[in-house]
């Protein structure tokens, strides 16, 4: 497949009718950083060093297990505690819809057996796991869409960028071995 590799930016619509419509509501086109999106709740009183060992024991999942995440084909997490740990920001960089994305997220903790970090949000729903529809409900009320993202590698998947970094690790293998 024949692609530009130059940098590329896209600026964002407001959420209106004009978007597509999927299973969830509206579904943002694919930008040069792929899909994602960052939400922006509050923490449930004392529940700060409960989210850091929720990020802690994701850590050690990863590192025992580096697929552990790979059905959400994502690219990057990044999680922050702010304003004296009373707010919480999610921002994930992923592949898929935000449909997929969030299908494949509640399926992966109830395959796995774990809660999700979003528990120690206020008005998380109990029934995240049977009710995808509200869990849906609260990232879209949390929501806070981008208006403009950038892509240094536009539009490459995460399984794109690991399949070139081993063709690129065999390359040099290869030129070692000829040395």
């Amino acid at each position: 497949m024949e692609r530009e590799l130059k940098p590329a930016a896209m600026a964002l619509p407001k959420q209106d009718d004009s978007l597509p419509k999927g299973k969830y509501g509206p579904i943002w086109p694919r930008t040069p950083a792929c899909h994602g999106f960052t939400i922006i709740a509050k923490v449930k009183p004392g529940r700060a060093d409960a989210i850091r060992g929720y990020g802690q024991k994701l850590a050690k999942t990863v590192e025992s297990d580096p697929t552990a995440l790979a059905p959400l084909k994502l690219h990057y997490l990044r999680w922050v505690l702010f304003d004296n740990d009373t707010r919480f920001m999610y921002q994930g960089i992923f592949d898929t819809d935000f449909d997929k994305y969030t299908e494949d997220a509640v399926e992966l903790f109830k395959k796995v057996g774990v809660d999700t970090v979003f528990e120690n949000l206020e008005g998380f729903p109990s029934d995240w796991k049977t009710n995808p529809e509200a869990f849906v409900r609260f990232v879209r009320e949390h929501q806070c869409p981008s208006f403009l993202e950038y892509g240094e590698y536009p539009y490459v998947t995460a399984d794109e960028i690991k399949k070139a970094l081993r063709v690129k690790e065999s390359l040099s293998d290869m030129l070692d071995q000829l040395q």
